[in-house]
């Protein structure tokens, strides 16, 4: 099993949605950068549960930091932090039944039933958290040397909202405006939330879930950072957004629809503004060329599908006495994960970010900035 990510700037995620703690270690962070605890906590309350929209399982998350941090910055070895399992309910699994959609059987498979199987263990979108208060460390070193990142809801079932800006500076208000938002606001930056609660809230009425696109901006990246192959700004991106359990498609700039224009529609026209700045017309490669950022911002999607979760009853196996049986998911689970998701698409994509800009520059960019 392989739990880190990274090269330069790496993160490595441990713990079970029903064991004693979760938590991560952040390794590679240079010293002196300042880590504020009130936005940590501000981040993971953005992906605590608030209302009938989302699962009525509640976690404080009142996570501690055990090294790495000193006097409110980082002293350069490796921070790691705890996050207690305070509210559980293990009594809700019945092992050997598979919920279809979640992972209950490959873990059987692949760990010769050693796996801890409680709320989907190791597999749950409850280590999720961990990522999230490591990422409210990592969007902190970034929004230090002028990078920032912001996720909306670009469509939940067949609802939907507008789309990010093409120009930099529209795009960078529109992230402002998504993070200045308190933690139980859907995040869109039209008015059509009142659409997608009622969407969820019907999903939900109906014992179903209901799932969504999520698309994602990062602005303030310059250009010539990344990598023409493996390591490409778009590989190293769908790398750490598959791993996120919901995520089952992902697509940069104009994405899919891109096959459907020619070439003359499709190339994004590189222009000089009056300050001497390169920029691109359109935005349809996502701000990326050649798997190099081109100084636009990098914008891509994220398809996250239903909860597997869900009240009606389906047909299942039992692995354990090899039959075919029937099931109804009991425990505590969101009808739709989009809104929880886009902090957590927010802290994956930092972590690529430091990561790659680490590889460009060195450790210490982010206390000396990009030059």
């Amino acid at each position: 099993m392989k739990n880190t990510f990274g090269n330069n700037i790496s993160l490595t995620l441990f713990g079970e949605s029903h064991g004693e703690a979760i938590g991560a270690v952040i390794d590679g962070l240079c010293a002196g950068i300042e880590v504020d605890e009130e936005y940590i906590k501000n981040q993971l309350s953005k992906r605590r549960p608030s209302g009938n929209t989302d699962t009525p399982r509640v976690e404080m998350d009142e996570y501690k930091i055990v090294s790495g941090v000193f006097n409110g910055k980082t002293t350069g070895t490796p921070i790691a932090i705890i996050i207690p399992n305070t509210n559980t309910n293990s009594k809700a699994y019945n092992y050997g039944i598979a919920r279809p959609s979640h992972a209950d059987y490959t873990a059987y498979v692949k760990y010769d039933g050693c796996e801890d199987y409680r709320g989907g263990g190791h597999f749950s979108g409850r280590i999720t958290a961990a990522l999230v208060c490591a990422g409210a460390i990592l969007l902190q070193a970034l929004k230090g040397i002028g990078v920032k990142i912001g996720t909306h809801i670009l469509s939940c079932g067949k609802e939907s909202d507008v789309s990010f800006s093409v120009a930099s500076c529209d795009v960078e208000r529109e992230i402002d405006k998504l993070n200045a938002r308190v933690c139980d606001a859907i995040p869109f930056l039209s008015d059509c939330s009142d659409k997608i609660r009622e969407a969820i809230n019907n999903a939900s009425k109906n014992k179903d879930s209901i799932g969504g696109v999520l698309q994602t901006a990062i602005v303030g990246m310059p250009a010539g950072v990344g990598d023409p192959w493996f390591d490409s700004v778009e590989s190293m991106l769908s790398h750490v957004l598959f791993s996120l359990g919901g995520v089952k498609g992902v697509e940069f700039g104009s994405g899919f629809e891109m096959s459907k224009m020619y070439g003359s529609q499709a190339n994004d026209v590189f222009r000089y503004d009056e300050k001497g700045q390169v920029y691109t017309e359109t935005n349809n490669n996502g701000g990326i060329n050649g798997g190099i950022t081109n100084g636009m911002p990098i914008v891509f999607n994220s398809a996250i599908k239903p909860t597997p979760s869900i009240g009606k009853m389906q047909e299942t196996i039992d692995f354990i006495n090899k039959t075919n049986t029937q099931l109804e998911v009991k425990g505590r689970h969101d009808p739709a994960i989009v809104r929880r998701a886009c902090v957590v698409v927010d802290s994956a994509s930092a972590l690529v970010m430091c990561d790659l800009l680490a590889s460009a520059y060195g450790t210490g960019v982010f206390k000396r900035g990009i030059k």
